[in-house]
């Protein structure tokens, strides 16, 4: 144990530090990367349209919106990742050390209380959806308009609207996430090489998240259903599911308009984040 001034710090203290720092730093390049392209698949799967068009609506709004809403999701990923990677650590590390249980089912615990854990991030989220959608484009100025009128309007709870589609999403992808990536890198062969190595972990994070967006994909189409409404009863997951499910003309494979662009931006998001998590990773744990 490391003592520093009257204090002393664990191993497992300044893991979790760490870990938390990396998720951070590898959510910020990735947003600030991939949103245009987020943006387009938003519109595509609240508006039912094809990437062209969705293409078309950004591009006669001009370069303004563009990035409009683009701090909420910022704000949200940069501490969901934290969040992610530091509580996942957290809860995975004292388990494996301190009881008999199957790994697989310690990362399968440590990954659902992660994933829950980011659903209190919700309200960036909730925001976001609001000002990426054209309709909301008179109503709030900016970020922290749509947050005061929100709050002040309709109440504390309309911030969490949607909630259940976030929590079925998030647990159980990052129960996937963690125990896929750990059995991906198992199998890649280290390189001494950084240029390879970190094509690597591109290819392993882009794997990944190309997998788990479109498995999850119908879970982001409902709650953005959800979420594009403002005041008004809370309606059951499952309603809102048979209503869209009634919109899109009683087809499952509705649900998945967008899912080509969803794809694309996965492969790059999820690459750029592992390999930029990796990276600062091993910067951070040097200092």
């Amino acid at each position: 144990m490391e003592q520093v001034g009257n204090m002393s710090r664990s191993p497992l203290t300044e893991i979790q530090w760490r870990e938390f720092v990396c998720g951070w730093g590898a959510a910020c390049i990735n947003i600030t990367v991939t949103y245009p392209v987020n943006k387009i698949i938003f519109r595509q799967m609240l508006h039912r349209i094809n990437i062209y068009n969705a293409f078309k609506q950004l591009h006669s709004e001009g370069f303004y919106y563009l990035y409009r809403g683009m701090l909420p999701p910022l704000c949200q990923k940069t501490l969901s990742l934290s969040i992610m990677f530091g509580v996942y650590e957290e809860v995975r590390r004292p388990l494996m050390e301190r009881t008999n249980l199957n790994p697989y089912f310690v990362k399968a615990i440590a990954g659902m209380v992660a994933g829950s854990t980011e659903a209190i991030l919700m309200p960036f989220e909730r925001i976001q959806t609001l000002l990426a959608d054209s309709t909301y484009h008179q109503h709030f100025r900016n970020t922290f308009h749509a947050f005061k009128t929100i709050g002040s309007q309709y109440g504390f709870r309309e911030y969490y609207r949607g909630l259940i589609p976030i929590l079925l999403r998030n647990g159980p992808s990052n129960v996937c996430f963690f125990i896929m990536r750990d059995e991906i890198q198992l199998r890649i062969q280290k390189s001494d090489s950084i240029m390879r190595q970190t094509f690597s972990e591109f290819i392993c994070g882009a794997i990944i998240g190309v997998t788990l967006s479109s498995i999850f994909y119908p879970l982001n189409v409902v709650k953005i259903s959800m979420q594009s409404q403002i005041g008004g009863d809370y309606q059951n997951i499952f309603k809102v599911f048979k209503h869209v499910y009634r919109e899109r003309g009683g087809r499952i494979r509705n649900f998945y308009y967008g899912v080509h662009a969803n794809v694309t931006r996965a492969f790059f998001s999820w690459g750029v984040m592992n390999a930029a998590y990796e990276h600062l990773k091993e910067i951070v744990y040097s200092v």
